[in-house]
């Protein structure tokens, strides 16, 4: 459809191609789910993690078919479409031929289990989503507007291109060993880590707007994202029976998405009333209430198993 609608010179046709890849890319973000679920607890967090190192693959193999594809055929970027429809045929392929195991079959009533409302009361859950929420809106935001800082400070656009992918390198790269990360220190250790990284990436953007500042920043960003949002993820798994899955790994991911999708729209206000650096500093307020909530979850966990050695 995105094809067709370059191919015609139509927006609106184009708008809904690439609407079609947001649809598909919301499916796919219930894979690292799908992966926790035929883990046991121990390897769980390294199911998931090992699931977004799949995005290292696409931080390399995406611009380069992007590249490939754009002057491929005329008009510009209609090979790149094509491309693109030929990879998301090549990955349900794949799936086609995947075989999750089916779970034990009760014998017992049917659990329909807790309502959302409950689920989603949980301090646990609410800690997690928070986390995550906060790991991915903080991402978008500082993603979406550091190019257009960089075009604004005098960087080529060339600069600005492999910035963001040295960025994404480092939201994915690291989930090579974030799932084993989480299962030595423990999960709430890690996204206070993530929090961590992000306050390093704010007080980074204050060196400058030189070339390795705009990196340094950007590759500190995406290692705080991966921390914080499969950190959140595990978390989140912890919460909730088989019966409830579905309505909470629902809200879960449409409330962390609306935050991002809010972040995107305000980066470029906020860029342009506040400035590159500033923007960065705002954002310490909303650090400071994640690492709060997680310091309170890690206190409330140690006193229930105090209590319960006792």
């Amino acid at each position: 459809m995105g094809a067709w609608g370059i191919h015609q010179a139509s927006l609106p046709l184009l708008s809904f191609g690439t609407f079609l890849v947001g649809c598909y890319q919301a499916f796919a973000q219930f894979y690292r789910f799908a992966a926790s679920e035929v883990a046991d607890a121990a390897f769980r967090p390294r199911a998931i993690s090992l699931v977004m190192a799949g995005g290292v693959v696409a931080a390399l193999a995406g611009p380069l078919l992007a590249r490939l594809g754009g002057p491929l055929l005329s008009p510009e970027y209609l090979g790149s479409f094509l491309i693109l429809a030929v990879v998301s045929m090549v990955a349900a392929g794949v799936l086609l031929n995947l075989h999750i195991p089916a779970p034990a079959a009760s014998t017992g009533p049917v659990d329909k289990g807790r309502s959302w409302q409950q689920i989603v009361a949980q301090p646990a859950y609410l800690v997690a989503l928070f986390g995550a929420a906060t790991g991915y809106g903080i991402m978008i935001l500082a993603m979406t507007a550091t190019p257009i800082a960089m075009r604004l400070h005098h960087h080529e656009l060339g600069a600005a291109a492999t910035v963001i992918q040295l960025h994404v390198l480092g939201m994915f790269l690291p989930s090579f060993f974030t799932g084993s990360l989480i299962a030595r220190f423990g999960v709430l250790r890690i996204m206070l880590t993530g929090v961590v990284l992000f306050i390093a990436h704010i007080l980074t953007t204050l060196t400058g707007t030189g070339f390795g500042s705009f990196a340094s920043a950007l590759v500190l960003l995406g290692v705080g994202w991966n921390f914080m949002y499969i950190g959140g993820t595990t978390l989140l798994t912890d919460t909730y029976t088989t019966a409830e899955k579905g309505r909470a790994q629902a809200i879960n991911d449409m409330t962390i998405f609306a935050v991002g999708l809010t972040c995107s729209f305000s980066a470029g206000g906020l860029l342009q009333a506040l400035g590159w650096q500033t923007m960065n500093l705002a954002l310490i307020p909303w650090l400071a209430l994640a690492a709060l909530s997680l310091l309170w979850l890690g206190m409330r966990q140690r006193s229930k198993a105090a209590k319960v050695g006792a």
